[in-house]
């Protein structure tokens, strides 16, 4: 009964091979859809699948700690020495205009334009800065406000002046006003 099973199953294999080919022949005749986009998380996750290479061995926790410490130590390392090469470097790279040496008892001067004139005797100075930022070596804006002394009110809005740092004037205004250098349009 054994030998018929087989016979019968030999027999109707040819039968079934022919479908295949004719449902190869016809996935083939049929246009190719097209093909589903993935993400790029999506690729890898499936590339990752895909992977027959041979596993890790199981780990303890011990030992993925210990692997991880040794990682960071690594990376520590590589991070301390390109730190020294940074630092080494620094003083060779160094372009531009140094900072001016700061004696003490010699007063600051800043240029700047005038925000608001409204207040009596007061003006508003804006001061606008424009450095090199250390790191990422881009330019980098900013500005200050400051307060300042302007005895005779002859600043108006607009105008480019001078100021000189002074005593404490008031609750704001440490500045005074030297000169000014442009008048506003």
């Amino acid at each position: 009964m054994a030998a018929e099973e087989e016979k019968d199953e030999t027999a109707e294999a040819p039968a079934e091979e022919p479908a295949a080919e004719e449902a190869a022949a016809e996935e083939a005749a049929a246009p190719a859809e097209p093909e589903e986009k993935l993400t790029p998380k999506q690729l890898r996750k499936r590339r990752r699948a895909e992977h027959k290479g041979k596993p890790r061995p199981p780990r303890t926790p011990e030992q993925r700690a210990a692997e991880r410490k040794a990682e960071r130590a690594r990376k520590a390392e590589l991070r301390r020495k390109r730190r020294a090469a940074e630092r080494a470097n620094k003083g060779e790279r160094r372009e531009g205009t140094p900072p001016r040496e700061r004696k003490p008892g010699v007063r600051r001067y800043r240029q700047g334009t005038v925000v608001s004139a409204k207040p009596d005797k007061t003006i508003t100075v804006r001061v606008d800065i424009v450095r090199r930022h250390r790191r990422y070596e881009k330019v980098v804006r900013t500005s200050t406000t400051l307060h300042a002394h302007d005895e005779r009110n002859e600043a108006h809005e607009g105008d480019v002046v001078r100021v000189v740092e002074s005593r404490p004037l008031s609750r704001t205004k440490r500045w005074r006003l030297v000169e000014i250098l442009e008048r506003a349009r």
